[in-house]
């Protein structure tokens, strides 16, 4: 994995020059609008990038994109990779390693979830404080590097509170609906049913997804600070529980990323 990732690292390298990204941005289902509000100075496809995954969703474009976004320089995936894809951990966080082995400083991820809070209503958006990881395998798993991380990191505070509490303040500043909560991570493809959703809730969680959690891991793993956000896009609410299309959840999210990007752009500027 070290000789995969300095491949990619020199090919990124030999394309952005000498651009020096400091924040990292994985953005979500239905969330790519955040990189229209960069100054882009370089694109490069997940193809083009030896050993990188390249997403197989039509709705994920797989692109790096390099800019500056709130007087910050950063890089963005434009599309994420999920395990329901068949990849595996590895691989799916093969990224965030190559983002902190670039030298970015923080790292912002995005996700479009499902409410389980009675409280929550989609359209809202969701700081994460915390999460549950019922994911069936782990990105840790294996060989340790040391040069990474340590063999058993802590994940007391997997993400950054000054992050949260500036974040919802920024929120509440510009009157946009934001909870905080705990994510859980499951594997998909399928959406959750009746008695999943009451399960979950049961558990302690107030939002359901199909991702982040491998990336925050790897992230602690090499002590990158982390943010996450999620677009609450369907209610899973066992008792007014409704089917919903994937093209429902791609619409919901694309009509509150606006808000979204609205947070994070403030947040950003406020490092």
């Amino acid at each position: 994995m070290l000789n995969h990732i300095r491949e990619s690292i020199d090919y990124i390298k030999h394309r952005i020059g000498d651009f020096n990204p400091e924040i990292g941005i994985i953005l979500g289902t239905g969330l790519g609008g955040l990189v229209n509000e960069i100054k882009i100075e370089h694109q490069l496809m997940y193809s083009n990038i030896p050993n990188f995954p390249i997403s197989t969703l039509e709705f994920h474009s797989g692109k790096l994109i390099f800019g500056t976004l709130s007087g910050k320089k950063v890089v963005a995936m434009q599309g994420r990779l999920h395990f329901y894809e068949g990849y595996n951990m590895k691989q799916i966080t093969f990224p965030v390693r190559v983002l902190k082995m670039l030298g970015i400083q923080t790292l912002f991820v995005s996700n479009a979830s499902g409410a389980l809070n009675p409280d929550f209503r989609k359209g809202d958006l969701m700081v994460i404080e915390d999460h549950i990881n019922l994911q069936p395998d782990n990105p840790l798993i294996g060989t340790n590097f040391e040069e990474f991380g340590p063999r058993f990191p802590d994940m007391s505070a997997p993400y950054q509170k000054e992050l949260i509490d500036k974040a919802l303040s920024i929120a509440k500043e510009k009157n946009i609906t934001c909870h905080k909560g705990v994510y859980v991570s499951v594997t998909g493809p399928n959406l959750e049913t009746k008695a999943e959703y009451k399960f979950l809730r049961i558990i302690g969680a107030d939002a359901v997804g199909m991702s982040t959690v491998p990336e925050v891991i790897v992230a602690n793993h090499m002590g990158l600070p982390v943010f996450a956000i999620s677009v609450l896009t369907d209610e899973g609410f066992p008792e007014t529980l409704k089917a919903v299309s994937v093209e429902e959840i791609i619409k919901i999210a694309m009509e509150a990323e606006p808000k979204m990007t609205a947070v994070l752009k403030e947040l950003i500027l406020q490092l």
